[in-house]
């Protein structure tokens, strides 16, 4: 059985590019792998959040990935700080991290970029708390965007270079779990081919949104002023709400509506309004069990210490082999 380990981001809510993206997956992924999730709350950091924010974040991803489908009996679900072993290998790590390399993460650089007044060295050293966080576990595979490849091949070069200092086989270097076909992509209201929430919160439904916020969304989404001949070409916009209406509605509407933007006799509004009913049946079972586990402090805690301490139980033994490679003993 593979080791697969996965990051969760505590800043905020979750939405349906998050699920069809990754989450989804992260669902199926248990049944077959020793799968370990965290939530990223010592990433959260570098943006210095509030106690407040940082707890609510923390409690709000944990309440949503369990409305999701993860389920803490089979993989281990548990948050970052719990574990203060991933903060000693992430300073070892640091040890043999070099200020060239870490420089030239192209995430530091648009950070730079778009956040000059705090360019804080958990910024620059993300790439070695990522590579902890997995190799902490001894992780096969990393399910992982675009964005974070980069960071991956900094974890498998760091891995290495343990080994080589060291003269061991200890860390397995890590590969990213390639999901194929079955990696779905959810574009945005504001036209945007990805759904994301970083520009325009507008942009993005949450699973937790209620049926009333959905549809002043959807009704809001970006079209165009309609076509002018048969089987004209579909603007990026009207794509969207197409691959919207694909993902959510039966064939039989997604059809309806083609055939109607086919003959030139498409009214954008009826389409949003049925698209709107069709998000909100798919998303309510999502809603009415984050609305229960919010609820569920007792529940949510205990939920809280059996990931913390299976995840101990794998960082705990890592932890006292690498100090016994390094050299470290107690008097």
């Amino acid at each position: 059985m593979e080791i697969v380990v996965s990051g969760i981001r505590s800043t905020g809510n979750l939405h349906l590019g998050n699920y069809f993206g990754a989450i989804r997956n992260f669902v199926k992924m248990q049944e077959k792998n020793q799968c370990f999730f965290f939530i990223a709350d010592y990433h959260s950091l570098t943006t210095h959040p509030t106690p407040e924010d940082l707890h609510n974040n923390v409690k709000t991803a944990l309440v949503e990935f369990l409305a999701c489908g993860l389920n803490p009996e089979k993989a281990t679900l548990y948050v970052q700080s719990d574990l203060p072993e991933v903060s000693e290998l992430y300073l070892l790590l640091n040890m043999n991290a070099y200020l060239g390399e870490l420089e030239r993460c192209t995430s530091f650089k648009e950070k730079i970029r778009t956040q000059p007044k705090n360019v804080n060295a958990g910024l620059l050293t993300y790439p070695t708390l990522m590579a902890a966080d997995i190799i902490i576990h001894k992780a096969h595979k990393v399910p992982v965007g675009k964005d974070q490849e980069q960071h991956l091949e900094m974890t498998r070069t760091f891995a290495s270079r343990f080994n080589r200092m060291y003269k061991v086989n200890f860390f397995p270097e890590p590969v990213a779990y390639n999901f194929g076909e079955e990696l779905e992509k959810i574009p945005g209201l504001d036209g945007s081919p990805k759904m994301s929430k970083s520009e325009n919160e507008n942009s993005a439904i949450f699973l937790a949104d209620p049926p009333e916020v959905i549809r002043k969304k959807v009704m809001r989404a970006v079209s165009d002023t309609g076509p002018t001949k048969p089987n004209q070409l579909k603007s990026q916009p009207v794509k969207n709400l197409f691959q919207l209406m694909s993902a959510f509605s039966t064939p039989s509407t997604l059809k309806h509506f083609d055939d109607l933007y086919t003959r030139c006799e498409i009214r954008y509004g009826d389409m949003k309004k049925q698209l709107s009913e069709d998000i909100i049946a798919y998303t309510t079972p999502f809603r009415e069990k984050i609305e229960l586990l919010e609820r569920d402090d007792i529940y949510l805690r205990k939920v809280a210490k059996m990931g913390a301490e299976k995840a101990r139980a794998s960082a705990d033994k890592t932890i006292k082999e690498i100090r016994k490679i390094i050299g470290f003993k107690s008097f």
